[in-house]
């Protein structure tokens, strides 16, 4: 790492990270506070840069990073130079009253007389002007399926949710259906036996006047999935030739699917293809960092190029549809999204079951929807998370205020049956308030 700047702090000095991925942690600290980090090591792999070696003694951003320094001297702000191609990692060590910034890559340094929020928003209007972004499309309401039925879900609770839906003329523009719908992480066009009739359900959804919407973890392959039996090729692989692991979640290992093998690349058009045929126009991709982890692919290019390649070609695929980021790496996404998950996945609970900030939980939520406000109108529309209002939900006023001040995308995942009366007015609201172009001015 090479040091790009030495600066002066007094002892109400701040430091703010930018974390790599939508789940990634990112917020402000004191000086003397230790930061967000992974708690169980598979989850470095899931929501943080996997290759990052970061700890609890050092703050580190990737490819943004400033620091205040709390006297009402100006802000400094480091960031990449080119954060579509190329994401440094950003060092910053406290050293007496001086925090010594170095970076691994190309980065600018910005001085602003400013807050750290107008800072940072400044700087995303100089990279929206550098590659001619348009002002991001609104986006729709939404209900998904996830936070009521999870993996669960049959067709029979998708059916039930629209007619009360209609019955309560509730303002939802798309029915989003959740995991569960497909046989297994990678097999997206073979049913689950909840769903015998998936292109049917997505007619009915379009019959209730309502547009389609639909999950996938793209660039995900898990071990039991039908992808991975057949094509063990188009896996991304470590110099040994391993498959890289993509970390572990329900309950199997998971890999990364190449997206520039010629193979899993049409495997991937006739998906999305697929999907367009049956009418879908909304597409949530999820757990999309697979496609940057570092490894062996078929074509010789960075990690952040093969992602973009895979983002690209959806892109092609779905034509106008609506697409929605998760679990992204967020800079190198800039420009090929509609909407961006900016935070972890929301819960029942405020903490997180193992006080990893980056894993499900209200807390770690509204950390980095707060942080990442300035994103929101420049490279995207922020999506905050799901609207949770029924009963049983751990601070659900709380929520509500957040996703009121916060949220772009604004999403239902309640079964409509289970809200009570504060329930459904919070949700109607919610829905129908209109959303600012910016939630940080610059």
């Amino acid at each position: 790492m090479r040091v790009v700047a030495e600066i002066p702090v007094s002892e109400q000095g701040s430091v703010h990270e930018q974390g790599w991925q939508s789940w990634s942690p990112s917020t402000r600290y004191g000086l003397t506070e230790q930061p967000h980090r992974w708690v169980d090591a598979p989850q470095r792999v899931v929501s943080y840069r996997s290759e990052n070696s970061a700890g609890r003694d050092v703050f580190w951003g990737e490819g943004l990073l400033a620091v205040d320094p709390g006297d009402g001297a100006a802000v400094t702000l480091i960031a990449a130079v080119s954060p579509t191609r190329s994401v440094p990692s950003i060092r910053a060590v406290v050293r007496g009253s001086v925090v010594e910034v170095a970076a691994d890559g190309d980065v600018e340094v910005r001085v602003e007389q400013s807050t750290v929020d107008t800072a940072f928003a400044r700087w995303a209007d100089s990279v929206a002007d550098k590659l001619e972004l348009t002002a991001p499309r609104p986006a729709p309401t939404t209900w998904c399926s996830w936070y009521q039925y999870f993996t669960e879900v049959a067709e029979s609770d998708v059916d039930r949710n629209l007619q009360l839906m209609d019955s309560l003329d509730l303002p939802i523009d798309v029915v989003q259906i959740d995991d569960g719908y497909q046989a297994a992480i990678g097999d997206w066009l073979i049913p689950s036996g909840r769903f015998p009739d998936v292109a049917g359900m997505f007619a009915r959804i379009r019959d209730h006047g309502r547009r389609a919407g639909i999950w996938t973890a793209p660039f995900l392959v898990s071990e039991n999935s039908r992808l991975f039996a057949h094509h063990p090729q188009w896996l991304v692989r470590d110099t040994s030739g391993v498959p890289v692991s993509a970390g572990r979640n329900w309950d199997q290992q998971l890999y990364a699917l190449d997206t520039t093998h010629p193979g899993a690349r049409e495997h991937l058009r006739t998906v999305f293809i697929t999907f367009a045929a049956w009418g879908i126009d909304f597409h949530k991709i999820d757990f999309t960092y697979a496609a940057a982890l570092p490894g062996v692919r078929h074509e010789d290019v960075t990690p952040i190029e093969a992602y973009r390649m895979g983002l690209l070609l959806i892109r092609e695929a779905i034509g106008d549809a609506y697409l929605l980021g998760c679990g992204a790496p967020l800079l190198p996404s800039i420009g090929l999204v509609d909407a961006m998950r900016v935070s972890p996945d929301i819960a029942a609970t405020w903490a997180s079951y193992n006080g990893d900030a980056s894993m499900p939980g209200q807390f770690g939520a509204t950390l980095n929807g707060v942080s990442r406000a300035f994103q929101h109108g420049r490279f995207w529309v922020n999506d905050p998370d799901c609207i949770l209002a029924r009963p049983g939900i751990e601070r659900r006023e709380d929520w509500a205020r957040h996703v009121s001040r916060f949220g772009g995308l604004r999403g239902s995942s309640d079964g409509v049956d289970q809200l009570d009366d504060w329930g459904l007015e919070t949700t109607r609201r919610l829905l129908s308030e209109p959303v600012p172009r910016y939630f940080v001015e610059s």
